[in-house]
């Protein structure tokens, strides 16, 4: 089984040393850096180097730069989705967004993790898991997603709150560690 076989199910795997995805990495890293050096009024390239980028994308998105993930090819954009300056995705697993998703300036999204035992994690050993963000999302500035939260159809993530487990649709969480505090509706 190969690393990204590993990687794709949920395994340890090593991306430090298997040279399909160092350079798999190092093609999504030169478009994101092309991506984030172009004019903001040169809305028509910049829309065509993210959909390199990107896995998959519906229509009416914008990402402002910076913008900044590992491979790209995992990241699934719904419908009028907005991003403000300073996104990060660490996309070793698959990261899903619904449409109508609004993202604050300074969030990232953390798929890769890595083991609590130090001799695997001293060998360059992760993990990747998915996370699913529902439609109609809101999620304010300096959000940080950790690997396997999905969050739910119209949730409202405070600014600041760190992810760490599953929101429930329509509801509204704050913190570190994020917790639903209401109901919305």
């Amino acid at each position: 089984m190969t690393e990204k076989e590993k990687c794709a199910v949920g395994l340890l795997y090593n991306a430090n040393y298997d040279q399909q995805l160092i350079q798999e990495r190092i093609s999504c890293k030169d478009l994101c850096q092309e991506y984030n050096g172009l004019k903001n009024s040169d809305s028509e390239k910049r829309n065509e180097i993210v959909r390199k980028i990107l896995g998959s994308a519906k229509e009416n998105i914008c990402i402002e730069p910076t913008f900044w993930c590992d491979y790209g090819y995992n990241i699934e954009v719904g419908e009028n989705f907005y991003a403000n300056h300073n996104l990060v995705i660490l996309d070793c697993a698959k990261v899903k967004f619904g449409d109508h998703v609004f993202i604050g300036p300074n969030c990232s999204f953390y798929t890769a993790g890595h083991p609590l035992d130090v001799k695997q994690r001293n060998e360059g050993l992760e993990y990747a898991h998915p996370i699913t963000v529902g439609n109609n999302v809101w999620l304010g500035g300096n959000v940080v997603v950790l690997p396997g939260v999905k969050i739910g159809d119209n949730a409202v993530i405070g600014a600041g709150s760190v992810v760490t487990k599953d929101i429930p649709e329509n509801a509204v969480a704050v913190g570190n560690p994020c917790k639903v505090v209401k109901s919305i509706g």
